[in-house]
Parts: C-alpha cells; structure tokens; sequence
C-alpha cells in the first residue's frame, strides 16, 4: 500500500484523477436530493399494533346518520383476519393516545363525531405492516362510507414515529372577512386534491346550513287563552325535555329530579324542512282557559335561518385550517406541488406574494384579492413545518460543527491549510451517506416496495461521522508531520504514514459498522444506522487517499523553511537506504 500511495501522491496526473473521482461523488451525490434519487422525510413510516379512524358527517347530522357510517367502516374492517377487535365512540373521542393529543380528540362532543379504533395482531406475527393495511384500505373504505351522506370525511390516523402533529400538511388562512376565507378554504381543498399523494383531505370548519327557530307568537297566545309559559314548555318538552317535579329519597342527600321529554321516534324530523316540522307542531295541542285545544303550530313563528359556524381563531387572528395526509410519500414533494398548483388557481383573484425567510416562512404566501383588496395569509404547519425546522436546526448544528472544528484545528495546527484538510476529509462522509440511503432504497423497493428515505437521524449520523472523520485525518497529518521533521521525504512521509495508520483507521471504521448494524434494522433508526455505515466506508476511503493528495500539495505540512529538507527530491529517501539507517522513531512506526 506505501508504494501504491507513494506513486499517487508523486504523480500530478494520478493526484488529479483522483480529484476529480471524488468532485464527482460529491456532485453526484449531492444531486441525487434536488433530483428525488433519494427521497428526505422527517421519519419512516412506523408498524404498530393499533391505529384509529375519525369519522366526521356534516355538521347537521344526526346521531344515527353517524352510526350508519362507523357501522359501514366497521363491515370493512370486519372482513380482515389481521384486526383483532374494534372499540367504536359515538358522538365523542377515543381514549387519549400519543396522536389524540395533539389531535384534540378529547374535545369531540357532537353528534357529527365518531372515532373507531382498530386493533390489530401483533405486529411481529403478520407480514403486512400497519401502514400498508392502511395504504390498502383507505380508498376502499372511503369510497363506500363517504358517499352515504354529503359531507362525510373518513380519516385514518395511525401512531406517530416521532412527535405527533395535528395534521402531515396543514394549511392555515388567516384574514378578517369569514367569507372570503370559506371561499379561498375551497380552493386550498381543491388543490390539495390534486395533488398525487395526498389523501384525507379536510377543510376545518363547520358546514353553512339552514335551521329553524321555532318563536312564540305572543299577540297570537294571549288572543288564544293560552299563557307564553304554556308554549314554551311544550316546545321545550316536545323536542329536549324538562323537569317537571321531584323526588325526596332517604338514600339520596339532594332533590332528584324527574325529566320527562318525548321518545326518539315522536321528537325526530323525517327531513330536515319547515314542511315536517310544521306537521311536527301541528300534532302538539294545549288545553286553553276556555277547555279548546289549540294546535301548537297557531301560536309561534317558524323563521329559516343560516346556522352560524364556529368561529376559529388562533393568535388572536380568524383561521380558516385545512388539512392533509400522506400516502407513503414524504411530506416535502407533496407540498412543493401542491403550493404552486394552489398559486395558480389562486391567481385568478389574488395578487400573490411569495414570502421570503427562514423556513417557518419561506412557503407561505401573501394574498391580496384584487377586487376588494383584503389580504389572506397561507400559512403551512402540522408535520411538514416540523420537518423543516428540524432540517433546518441540523443544518445549523453541522455547520456550527464544522466552524468550531476548523476553528480548533487552526488553534492546532496554526495552519489556515491544514485545518481544511481536516474539514474537507469530515465533509466528504457525505458521499457514503447519500449513496447509502440509494442503494438502501434500492433494496426496500425490492422486497417490500416501500422507499426508504434521507431522515432526520440520518442527518445525526451524519454528524456524528465528522469526529471519526476528523480523528483519521488528525492520525494521518501528525503522523506525517513526525516522519518529515525526522528527515523523511514529503511524499515518501505521507506515504508511510498512510500505509501505516491503515489498520487503526481500517478497524476502527469495521466497529462502526459492526455496531450499526442492529440500528439499520430499526424502524425510526434505520437512517442513523445506514448514514454511519456507507459513511464510515466514504469516510475511510477519503482519508486513505484523498486525504494524501491534500497533504501533497499543503506547503503547511512541511517545517518551517530552512529547518529540514521537505520538498519533493529532498530530505531522506529511505527507498535507497538500509533500514538500519532509518532513524529509530520511523523504523519503530513502520
């Protein structure tokens, strides 16, 4: 090896040629990001034993138009031999689990919410990961139960690999005029549905519908004998039930009350029309002071009017979230398409900015409708802006690295050139750790058909290769360093001192991988594990042989001029010399 490393380091062609081998896997690899080779997502796809659907029917619905849609998920799910048992929750949310806190499941209390929960076999026992099934039976469940009631969305939720978000893609509009923001909702929506990848999509807002109030006529009540307390007490019986005496117990310290109010059958409409609910009043009667019955329908006012949604804010600012999830693709290329699908539509009313900074910001767009000239905001959140965020503070954390190692290594060396070599030999990890996740992705794709992706503990791998890269660079210059100032020839020192630290670099890059072996396996790790392995390798073949062409050409490895020959022809040759001769420190090294 000292004298392939020798002719490499005296040849300027071969220093060349070995140059431009790895601009080349760095270019290449770098490239294989912006060209979706390799696929970035915060986190993989986590298998687990449990996963839960939320079940959402138009805000008018009743409690049985619900039922009959988690009855008719249910039927689905009944057919697989994987799913152990279900717990169905009518009207409320499940127990609180990691997602369903932050999902705010414990705050479902209407008639139009339901959750179902789906247990499953052991995830060790089945061939299809969780995941997959949902992958599976999304579509198949939603195009038979949502199609039962308009307005009815059917969402499927599974566990979380890291930290729970509300929604993969989260839209938020923020703006003053509630109408233009249910307007420009519908247009998000639309444009997240035309994005490939995308599924669940769900605009957070309550339904616009008509509803009824029924009011005492009170000119009509008195010419009828009646009393305003008479009808009010009918109606309140007729349709929610009132207390109308109670009861004295020795076992029971208060009052108990006795509430009376009509059965099921008798206090529900068959459609929702001011037809059925004047039949409905028709029906009731009260006795008058003169013993006439008088139909209730005679004495009030039944006036149609728009149901008022509730108001969303969030900072003080109205909102308007519509939300999204991911189909077995990373968050980042959904969303890229989808933005810029949304511009265009939105184009066609709005004057749009695009905003600009760090990157809470850096997708969000400012709207002003050219008509009215109100202004919108479009805000992204959920799982994406968290993705970014944490890209973003890694990115931070590896440069910082980077500046306080090249920092430390100019305090070192004194030396501007040297503590570069160091800093390139730790960068270039990079080219086995993108690689790495290619041909990993390859295997995946092949046996399981799922992409394994650049994630965020593939970035922590990444950083922490630096040090160990950082560590055989140090080896090979100080070792170097030693051989010149002993009288060795520049490239014949460097020569040796590769030759040499081989088996310590060698051994100490077969650990690494050794030990990241089991992490490779893991779900959530995998990517620390496979960045540590490939670039464990790049890393020691960077330093095996690009690491001595950098010192070829440093003049900032030789002693100061004047102390000892070191230049190229001068100093000791021990090719020519008796090993005997050899000053004793490189004889013991080599």
């Amino acid at each position: 090896m000292e004298e392939y490393i020798y002719n490499i380091v005296s040849s300027k062609a071969k220093q060349r040629k070995v140059g431009f081998i790895i601009l080349g896997l760095l270019i290449l690899s770098v490239m294989m990001i912006p060209t979706k080779i390799v696929l970035a997502k915060m986190l993989p796809g986590k298998s687990a034993n449990t996963f839960s659907i939320y079940v959402d029917t138009a805000t008018n619905s009743t409690i049985e138009q619900t039922k009959e849609v988690v009855e008719c998920v249910a039927n689905e799910f009944r057919k697989e031999k994987e799913v152990l048992n279900m717990e169905l929750f009518l009207g409320q949310g499940a127990p609180l689990d990691y997602a369903g806190l932050v999902k705010g499941s414990t705050f479902k209390s209407l008639k139009n919410q339901a959750e179902i929960v789906i247990n499953l076999t052991d995830k060790h026992d089945r061939d299809e990961a969780s995941y997959m099934m949902v992958h599976r039976l999304r579509p198949i469940v939603q195009s038979r139960c949502e199609n039962l009631y308009k307005g009815t969305t059917v969402k499927f939720v599974e566990m979380p690999s890291g930290p729970p978000t509300y929604a993969t893609i989260v839209v938020n509009l923020y703006g003053k005029d509630p109408l233009l923001l249910r307007n420009t909702s519908k247009v998000v929506e639309q444009s997240l549905k035309e994005t490939e990848g995308l599924v669940d999509i769900d605009v957070l807002q309550d339904d616009v519908y008509t509803k009824f109030e029924v009011i005492p006529n009170v000119e009509k009540i008195i010419s009828s004998n009646l009393s305003v307390d008479q009808v009010s007490n009918i109606l309140y019986l007729a349709f929610k039930g009132s207390v109308v005496a109670i009861k004295n117990s020795t076992m029971q310290q208060d009052q108990i009350p006795i509430f009376v109010s009509l059965d099921e059958n008798t206090r529900t409409l068959e459609s929702a029309t001011k037809e059925q609910l004047e039949l409905k009043l028709s029906r009731l009667k009260l006795l008058n002071r003169v013993g006439v019955m008088v139909p209730v329908k005679e004495v009030v006012d039944i006036l149609p009017t728009i149901a008022d949604p509730t108001i969303f804010k969030k900072n003080m600012r109205n909102m308007v979230s519509v939300t999204a999830e991911c189909d077995l693709v990373s968050q980042v290329y959904p969303l890229m398409e989808a933005r810029e699908i949304m511009i265009e539509k939105l184009s066609k009313e709005f004057e749009i900015e695009r905003l600009t900074g760090m990157s809470t910001y850096m997708f969000d767009l400012a709207l002003k409708h050219k008509e009215t000239g109100k202004e919108l905001l479009v805000r992204w959140d959920g799982e994406m802006k968290v993705s970014l965020d944490t890209f973003r503070d890694l990115g931070g954390a590896f440069i910082s690295a980077l500046v306080l190692m090249f920092l430390l290594m100019v305090v070192y060396y004194k030396s501007f050139a040297l503590s570069g070599i160091v800093l390139i030999g730790s960068f270039l990890s990079i080219i086995g750790v993108i690689i790495g996740h290619f041909i990993t992705d390859l295997i995946a794709l092949w046996f399981s058909g799922v992409h394994f992706y650049l994630t965020a503990t593939s970035l922590i791998g990444f950083i922490s290769l630096m040090g160990i890269s950082a560590r055989s660079s140090l080896l090979l210059i100080d070792f170097t360093k030693s051989l010149i100032e002993s009288g060795i020839e520049k490239n014949r020192a460097i020569a040796i001192s590769t030759s040499t630290r081989a088996k310590p670099i060698l051994l100490t890059a077969v650990a690494i991988i050794l030990g990241s072996l089991l992490l490779a396996t893991d779900p959530i790790f995998g990517g620390l594990g496979i960045a540590l392995i490939f670039g464990s390798m790049a890393s020691t073949l960077v330093s095996l042989f690009y690491i001595p062409v950098l010192m070829a050409k440093a003049k900032a490895i030789c002693p100061a001029p004047g102390d000892i020959p070191c230049e190229e022809g001068e100093g000791i040759n021990i090719e020519h010399m008796d090993v005997t001769e050899v000053p004793p420190e490189v004889h013991h090294e080599n």
